[in-house]
């Protein structure tokens, strides 16, 4: 989805919650006067959800709230996300909140509304020494040790005697791909200290780029052809490392993990080419963010953010609200269906029918 649309689905959310549309395409920076609330996301690329989940969420809690805001992607482009929120700042929103695609860049918007007084919140990626007012995401070193977790358990089912373990970790300029790291190192590092398992080739992919994760598992694979089970941080690296070794003939024998639960990680599960996502159930963290927002637009206190995480850069305590993920499996897939986060439709198409009918989803 292009950025023009993304602009006028939000719009168009918003729209129909009786709020005033604040973006078009003549106002690219965000020059809403209605919006309270501004809201950047930071591309369609590096996951799904960030289209399919979080831009209708959003827009359906703050229009349910009778709150107008105004939600932008910055499409990945650093030099749109900073113009995307002087615009915002300049309307006058009261409350900005961001997915920043660096801390560098991020924490120059941040302090750029902290000079404005506007209350500010990280939204799923905490910018390192940026001194968000609060930050809103799940708790990400879980996330890690489930995905460290689940690739041991599949080694376990394939019985492959001292396996070599690849690792496509996330973008190194995410926050979030450090603390999935080091969840899943906190699971997997004592079995490669006791001889257990083989440490393999290890590479942060820029970005999360999907074509770029799979250009650095074939220089795996090549590199060492004893790849037992790959730890890719989210779905989309997963399915690059899948792509690769469907060229190999080795999909299905070499498990791989994954993130998000997006339609296609849970096809590849279905099929047996993945053998494990974690769903991360936006809505809810969408609604929790939304609910913050709003209370600091309204000029209250806060009473959800009862967690603290330091950040570790600066040291510095920020007031946060983390929820909790799930690891997903074939055997309990339907968890994502009955949330409303993936409908059967758009899972069982076609190509999957007979893979969805033998996992007992109709």
């Amino acid at each position: 989805m292009s950025s023009r649309m993304l602009t006028l689905a939000a719009a168009g959310l918003l729209a129909a919650g009786g709020l005033s549309a604040c973006t078009s395409e003549d106002d690219p920076a965000g020059r809403g006067a209605d919006a309270v609330i501004g809201v950047i996301l930071p591309d369609t690329k590096s996951s799904a959800r960030w289209e399919t989940a979080d831009l209708k969420y959003l827009a359906e809690a703050f229009a349910a709230a009778g709150v107008p805001a105004d939600i932008k992607n910055a499409q990945g482009d650093k030099a749109s996300f900073q113009t995307i929120a002087e615009g915002m700042i300049q309307t006058g929103v009261k409350v900005l909140m961001t997915v920043n695609l660096d801390s560098g860049t991020g924490k120059n918007v941040l302090e750029s509304a902290r000079k404005a007084g506007i209350r500010t919140i990280d939204y799923d990626r905490l910018t390192l020494s940026g001194g968000a007012d609060y930050y809103v995401s799940f708790d990400n070193v879980e996330v890690g040790k489930l995905q460290g977790q689940g690739l041991v358990d599949c080694l376990s089912e394939k019985r492959v005697p001292t396996p070599v373990v690849a690792f496509l970790n996330g973008s190194p300029t995410d926050n979030n791909a450090t603390l999935f790291k080091e969840g899943y190192d906190s699971v997997l590092q004592p079995k490669f200290a006791s001889g257990e398992y083989l440490k393999g080739p290890e590479d942060a992919v820029p970005d999360w780029d999907g074509a770029k994760g799979g250009t650095i598992f074939e220089q795996q694979l090549t590199k060492d052809h004893k790849i037992a089970g790959v730890l890719a941080a989210n779905d989309s690296l997963g399915n690059a490392a899948i792509e690769v070794l469907k060229k190999n003939k080795l999909n299905g024998t070499v498990p791989v993990t994954g993130q998000d639960a997006t339609v296609q990680g849970l096809q590849n599960i279905l099929v047996g080419d993945q053998c494990m996502t974690v769903y991360k159930a936006i809505k809810k963290e969408a609604a929790a963010a939304a609910g913050l927002a709003i209370a600091l637009a309204r000029g209250e206190t806060p009473t959800t953010a009862t967690d603290t995480v330091t950040d570790p850069e600066s040291h510095a305590p920020v007031k946060a609200l983390l929820l909790k993920p799930e690891a997903i499996t074939r055997e309990n897939i339907e968890v994502v269906l009955e949330d409303g986060y993936v409908t059967r439709e758009s899972l069982c198409t076609a190509a999957f029918v007979t893979a969805c009918t033998e996992a007992g989803i109709s």
